[in-house]
């Protein structure tokens, strides 16, 4: 058997740890076999978690609600404030949201999700008011079995959040000016 050996400094005493434990049939290990399969045989319930807050977003707090044991994987889009549009230099941007509207619209958008991938929780944080350059604006979270659905989930729900939910982006710029921006995606702007 292999073994690791652990030297401290502190202490005068070497400790010797197996690499992998033995494989001995009928072992004390063999519970925690059943224990595990108990485990993952828990069923449960899908999230879906949506929020709107002038608070600063964090991308950890938003990644560990999407978290299960019955996942392989979490995917992210993190939309962040960029310092410049069209030559301009931008050192904010303001949101504004319809609330009863978007967060409707955010719950069709994860149905729609739930219909088209095998995803296990999707979380959506959406920050309002001002939002400085370099720091988050939208947190998508999604987990999922395998990569591919979770990957997919996510870009849908980023294009159709852009598309359909009420929320409207002012550019504040250096030279004291703003303008609120029109999403291009969006279905209501389509005939402008």
């Amino acid at each position: 058997m292999s073994s690791l050996e652990i030297k401290s400094s502190g202490f005068s005493q070497e400790t010797k740890l197996p690499l992998s434990p033995p494989l001995v049939e009928g072992s004390a290990l063999e519970p925690l076999g059943c224990v595990r399969k108990d485990m993952n045989e828990i069923e449960e319930k899908s999230k879906d978690i949506i929020k709107f807050t002038a608070e600063k977003l964090s991308i950890d707090e938003v990644s560990q609600l999407v978290v299960s044991p019955l996942c392989g994987a979490v995917s992210l889009f993190v939309g962040t404030t960029r310092n410049s549009f069209e030559g301009k230099k931008v050192i904010s941007l303001e949101y504004e949201a319809y609330l009863p509207m978007a967060e409707n619209e955010i719950r069709k958008i994860c149905s729609d999700i739930r219909q088209k991938w095998p995803v296990k929780h999707i979380a959506v944080f959406h920050r309002l008011g001002l939002v400085p350059v370099s720091e988050a604006s939208i947190i998508i979270a999604v987990s999922s079995v395998h990569r591919a659905s979770s990957l997919e989930a996510v870009s849908y729900a980023i294009d159709t959040l852009k598309a359909k939910v009420p929320i409207w982006k002012k550019e504040m710029y250096e030279e004291s000016s703003s303008s609120w921006k029109r999403n291009k995606e969006c279905f209501w702007t389509a005939n402008d």
